[in-house]
């Protein structure tokens, strides 16, 4: 914790106030991924092997089977969803008009997280409840270690209830763009 505290003073983060997306101009580039949910720092250690192989096999997936107008873009990319919650999703699907160089400043189409120890409980309650907030449309989560793929589909402005796949279950979508794809598919 004291090598943290020292780590926040030398890179000059503010003190008495929530962090906003001005104060991540200065983060350091050491292998964490630092993100802003509420004006609080999240700090997440580098993603195993595990975590990043099925983070690319489900990216070229939806490559593939992506629409004109969309584009799919692995992190680390910035998604803002206000000036106090900036969140890197492991996949991020946006519309081309929408983004920028630099980041989306506006919801994704699809955002996807694959779990890590270190992120599992950020990931499944606290960025699924900022992205159904923000309006994200399509939310999805994979469990590489089960493995499992859990859908939600924002409706009326609320999630519904998950789709969850396992194993050699197929998931089948229609939204945001036509694809199929089985849990063991992301994983060696």
């Amino acid at each position: 914790m004291a090598s943290m505290t020292a780590e926040a003073e030398a890179w000059g983060l503010p003190h008495g106030r929530s962090l906003t997306r001005a104060d991540l101009a200065d983060a350091p580039d050491d292998g964490h991924r630092y993100e802003l949910i509420d004006g609080v720092l999240i700090v997440s250690p580098a993603p195993t092997q595990r975590h990043q192989r099925a983070a690319f096999l489900l990216a070229m997936q939806l490559e593939i089977a992506c629409p004109p107008g969309l584009r799919v873009i692995p992190a680390p990319f910035d998604v803002v969803l206000a000036v106090d919650t900036v969140m890197q999703p492991d996949i991020v699907i946006g519309r081309i008009a929408e983004l920028t160089d630099a980041d989306l400043p506006a919801a994704p189409v699809l955002a996807v997280e694959v779990l890590s120890p270190s992120t599992r409980r950020f990931d499944l309650v606290l960025k699924r409840s900022r992205f159904e907030s923000a309006g994200v449309a399509h939310y999805w989560v994979i469990d590489a270690a089960e493995p499992s793929i859990t859908v939600w589909t924002l409706v009326d402005g609320r999630y519904g209830d998950p789709v969850r796949v396992t194993g050699d279950e197929p998931l089948a979508v229609a939204e945001p763009f036509a694809l199929r794809i089985t849990p063991n598919d992301l994983v060696d």
